[in-house]
């Protein structure tokens, strides 16, 4: 074969593979990867019948004879490069029998951390990871050594977002105790093919549950005023551990101070009685986690000023001790009782 037709050959080649790479919106069920350097590849016609077949790359009969010979209703394609990726099909008389992708590993060496990151709410047995590469929109995850090894053993997850979102976002889970001490390391792998072509990119990290732990926001209970300070009741996530006396959290409050302005940050759960506005955030405290996300600004004067805030706006525990501020005013002072809750 000529220069310029291989030239041609693989233009339209890979052009047919964009357009099967475009409907491809999963990981085959039958697929072959060809290793950089490998002499050849065998594929397998998936059929007990007898008789002879034809092969077709890409619904096309291959115009690579040189590169390609039939051992049986196998087939042998040599030389692997990237005309010759793609869907090869078996034929008989006008009936497609079986498929298989042939891919072909990338050289390319992307840091993990720029393809996926994973994180988990607790130490319960499921976690996240997120794929960010754009070029690689057909992804699954695998987590232990059968994914790693790539065993047929291996229980394969796919994404549970959009394929055209930015994020690919894959739900995993995994069987270490959440109450051993940690001395086995997460394998997870992932495997992804091109956009463009039909090159795969397979990576595995290694990283233990505890490195990953990122807990919801808290939940700011209660607060009231204890002597000359704001007693603050903070509890964990619903999405945390349980039992939480095992599974403790600490807690980091920000404030904003009324006279001044200044933002100040406190680990207990006292803090000044003048503050406009405070939040909340939590970690492990046993291990260097990251803090979760702070809570939502939350009003540090007293929450009940029946008078000042809108029925809607006041919480249940409010409105009802408004109703008795009411129901007491009503009965000393008629007139006063109908703005209570205006």
């Amino acid at each position: 074969m000529t220069l310029l037709s291989w030239i041609t050959a693989f233009l339209l080649i890979s052009a047919t593979a964009a357009d099967q790479e475009a409907t491809l919106g999963h990981f085959p069920k039958n697929f072959v990867v060809a290793k950089r350097g490998e002499e050849s590849v065998s594929l397998a016609c998936l059929t007990t019948t007898t008789g002879p077949v034809t092969w077709k790359l890409n619904n096309d009969d291959p115009d690579f004879e040189d590169h390609m010979s039939q051992n049986g209703h196998n087939l042998i394609v040599r030389d692997v490069d990237a005309p010759l990726l793609g869907e090869y099909s078996c034929w008989r008389d006008g009936t497609k029998l079986s498929s298989t992708y042939l891919l072909q590993e990338t050289e390319e060496g992307e840091d993990l951390d720029s393809l996926f990151t994973c994180h988990a709410k607790s130490y319960d047995c499921n976690f996240t990871c997120k794929w960010t590469e754009d070029r690689y929109r057909v992804v699954r995850f695998g987590v232990g050594p059968d994914c790693t090894k790539g065993l047929p053993t291996c229980h394969w997850v796919s994404s549970s977002g959009q394929p055209n979102s930015q994020e690919l976002q894959f739900e995993l889970t995994h069987t270490l105790s959440p109450f051993g001490e940690e001395s086995t390391m997460l394998e997870v792998t992932a495997e992804a093919i091109s956009i463009d072509d039909f090159f795969l990119l397979r990576r595995t990290k290694l990283f233990y549950l505890r490195d990953i732990v990122v807990p919801d926001s808290p939940r700011i209970v209660s607060f009231k005023v204890v002597q000359s300070k704001l007693k603050v009741s903070i509890e964990p996530p619903s999405s945390w551990s349980t039992p939480h006396s095992f599974f403790s959290l600490e807690h980091e409050i920000e404030y904003v101070l009324r006279d001044n302005g200044k933002t100040m940050s406190s680990l207990s759960s006292l803090i000044p009685k003048k503050i406009s506005m405070f939040r909340a955030r939590s970690r492990d405290p046993l291990v260097s986690s990251p803090w979760s996300q702070w809570t939502r600004w939350k009003n540090g004067r007293n929450s009940c000023q029946c008078k000042k805030k809108q029925i809607p706006e006041l919480s249940p525990k409010c409105l009802e001790r408004c109703k008795k501020e009411m129901e007491k005013r009503r009965t000393k002072h008629p007139k006063q009782s109908q703005h209570l809750l205006k």
